[in-house]
């Protein structure tokens, strides 16, 4: 009968241990633990204690909703099984040494709002399955290895207010449905190596505030509808191909000094002085 009580204790105790969060979360956690080298972190996770008393994990109602591990010494590559956290709201390991490619199982954390990845050495493409996630509302990546082309379907974070995707190695065109985006806030992509030409359905983004492409690939002509983003407070477009005439406007904000690289690849300051100047000197405001 004593055996029988005292195994009844332990199991209550055992419970008890774990009631700040499930089983399966508490699984998938230790599977990151070991996966990133959890013994040279350092704020290291004590694996006997409740997790919500390990740091940088937030758990509500017994599920893990929050994971901060910003600049924890984290080495190694993101698991698989990090994208079965279902409950997951953020997820910021900024500032790690984290490589290896982006989990496509991430797409799958359908209640994200922030995904900050940045500062790591990341490689491989932006995985399309990323875009899944509806709620997201901050996707920053930058300062990585990042490759490939930006997703196509990127237009369906339609609650995305910040895209930080620079000093990377991305290619190609930005995707048309980019220009959707309405929401978005902040968009940095400079320092990769974009190419193609900027819409000017850029004027869909009436919310721009932040927007930064300098250090691109980008030609043609740049679209004077920009100077239609009345929230717009900061650009910068330099060092690209761009060609053609801007107006005055566009060249006066806060960090724009045109500058291009040519087809010779020399800078040059882009020519400023345009139809706007001809026009009757009248208030802007």
């Amino acid at each position: 009968m004593k055996n029988i009580v005292t195994s009844f204790l332990i199991l209550l105790s055992s419970l008890s241990m774990m009631a700040n969060v499930t089983l399966t979360d508490k699984e998938i956690l230790v599977k990151l633990y070991e996966a990133t080298n959890g013994a040279q972190w350092k704020m290291k996770w004590d694996l006997s204690k409740p997790v919500a008393s390990w740091s940088g994990v937030k758990v509500v109602n017994d599920k893990v909703v929050a994971l901060n591990l910003e600049d924890n010494n984290l080495e190694g590559q993101i698991p698989n099984e990090l994208g079965d956290l279902k409950n997951l709201q953020e997820l910021v390991l900024h500032k790690n040494h984290l490589s290896g490619g982006i989990p496509s199982s991430l797409g799958n954390l359908k209640e994200l709002r922030v995904l900050d990845l940045s500062f790591n050495t990341l490689s491989g493409a932006i995985p399309a399955s990323i875009c899944n996630l509806s709620n997201l509302n901050s996707l920053e990546l930058y300062m990585n290895r990042l490759s490939g082309e930006l997703p196509s379907n990127l237009g369906n974070l339609q609650n995305l207010e910040t895209l930080a995707v620079f000093n990377n190695e991305i290619e190609g065109a930005i995707p048309t449905s980019f220009y959707q985006m309405k929401s978005l806030k902040k968009v940095l992509l400079n320092s990769n190596k974009l190419t193609g030409t900027l819409s000017p359905d850029v004027v869909n983004l009436t919310q721009l505030t932040n927007f930064s492409l300098f250090e691109n690939n980008l030609q043609g002509q740049v679209p004077l509808s920009i100077e239609k983003l009345n929230n717009l407070k900061e650009m910068n477009i330099s060092y690209n191909k761009f060609n053609g005439l801007v107006t005055k406007k566009l060249a006066m904000l806060d960090t724009l000094n045109m500058t291009m690289i040519n087809e010779n690849g020399v800078a040059y300051l882009m020519n400023v002085a345009v139809e706007v100047d001809k026009r009757p000197i009248v208030s802007e405001e």
